[in-house]
């Protein structure tokens, strides 16, 4: 890559902090934000490239679909008076040198330990915990439900925002070390928790919240038009999608419902809508998503609650909705403000939980939420069973689904320090 002034420029406003806030309270995975960014300082990109991989093999990934802007970037100290330093950006454009040079090198794998582990879900924690245990000299086997690998990179997050090419790459990298893959191996249809745990020295679960919320818009028995985020993101990224949109509303305010949204105007919709019962202050989703979408199309229409749709000949006409006010951060119908909303197609993207009655019926112990419970090594309350990921995190970001398959990979492998392998 030929340097650019921005590059440099952005990286010579980092102050260098000796708190470093943007590693050790923004970063999940603690990235060494400044010292990658001193190395920019000085041109030297295998420095800076060398450590953000062996800190964290997710990085270019990271760099891509990472809220910087409320992790790194929202707790740089530059923040407080001025705009942050761009800190994903950064990190993006040393991935991207890495690239341009072909530089790959080897991760080092220490000798057999003797150990077996199972791995359920090739999700981001999946495979963080997987590469950490096989460097380590474990014999790691991924059981994932997919005919592909990834989980949610692969047919979550549509291919326009994250190319399947750094997926493809990092999943090479991590067969590199010895990750072996049992691909349409469902937990619950063809294996059980107990069988795994009996099979396996070690198990870690992390197969995701796929169990996706909705409500019912209608007392008819079928509707044509009513889609699920998980679902459709999947068939938009497989090619696979079937339907003809015509005025589509997307109900959530989240990344999801954004990428739903780009994806809708990518198939064609007539018309594309994101109806949201909060404002956009309040949106979980990332400012800079956000943006991108609206100069893609999308219309963001805020304080919105869509209530139920006017159905005819198993068609929706349109949606029943009410306006709403923030009250305390919630989302409160104000009265007399009902109306009507055009639409034909509505994507429901207002959240996903986890597979409560599969997990209880492993023997897994949930909170009142239905996240799995562990310690703070992710233990659960299965001897030798360990769970990640979305499962057991309120911040159901990437990077936190990472950082969770590293600390449980971390507990694994200090919990036989003391073991006769390691002597």
């Amino acid at each position: 890559m030929k340097e650019t002034g921005s590059v440099i420029e952005e990286a010579s406003r980092c102050l260098n902090c000796p708190v470093k806030p943007c590693s050790n309270k923004g970063c999940p995975m603690h990235t060494p934000i400044p010292d990658f960014i001193a190395n920019i300082k000085v041109d030297n990109y295998k420095d800076a490239y060398d450590l953000l991989i062996n800190n964290n093999i997710f990085s270019h990934i990271c760099s891509i679909v990472c809220p910087q802007e409320k992790q790194c970037e929202g707790s740089c100290v530059r923040g407080i008076k001025e705009k942050p330093v761009s800190i994903g950006f950064l990190e993006r454009k040393v991935n991207e040198w890495a690239l341009e040079k072909d530089y790959n090198p080897k991760f080092d794998t220490e000798k057999s330990v003797g150990l077996t582990v199972a791995i359920i879900g090739s999700g981001p924690a999946g495979l963080e915990c997987a590469f950490e245990l096989a460097k380590a000299g474990y014999n790691v086997t991924i059981f994932e439900k997919e005919s592909v690998i990834g989980g949610i990179l692969n047919y979550g997050i549509p291919n326009f925002r994250l190319d399947k090419k750094l997926l493809n790459d990092l999943i090479e990298r991590i067969k590199s070390v010895g990750v072996k893959f049992e691909l349409n191996k469902s937990l619950g249809r063809d294996y059980s928790l107990k069988g795994l745990s009996d099979r396996y020295d070690y198990v870690f679960v992390s197969i995701g919240t796929y169990v996706q919320s909705e409500y019912p818009l209608s007392n008819e028995k079928y509707v044509e038009g009513i889609y699920k985020a998980d679902k459709f993101l999947k068939d938009y990224n497989d090619g696979t999608f079937k339907g003809k949109l015509g005025n589509t509303v997307i109900i959530g305010g989240g990344d999801v419902a954004l990428d739903c949204a780009r994806s809708a105007i990518r198939l064609g919709a007539k018309s594309t809508h994101m109806l949201y019962r909060r404002d956009r202050s309040h949106m979980p989703a990332n400012d800079s998503e956000l943006v991108d979408a609206l100069e893609d199309g999308v219309d963001f229409v805020e304080k919105v609650r869509v209530v139920s749709a006017n159905v005819k000949n198993g068609k929706i006409e349109s949606l029943n909705c009410v306006k709403t006010d923030i009250i305390e951060d919630k989302a409160a119908d104000i009265d007399g403000t009902e109306f009507t909303f055009k639409a034909t197609d509505v994507i429901f993207a207002i959240g996903s939980k986890s597979d409560k009655e599969l997990l209880e019926r492993e023997g897994l112990e949930l909170n009142d939420w239905g996240q799995v419970k562990i310690d703070e090594n992710g233990k659960t309350n299965i001897e030798n069973v360990y769970a990640g990921g979305d499962l057991t995190e309120e911040k159901k970001t990437v990077c936190a689904a990472i950082k969770s398959g590293k600390r449980a990979a971390e507990a694994i492998i200090a919990l036989n320090k003391t073991n006769e392998y390691f002597t």
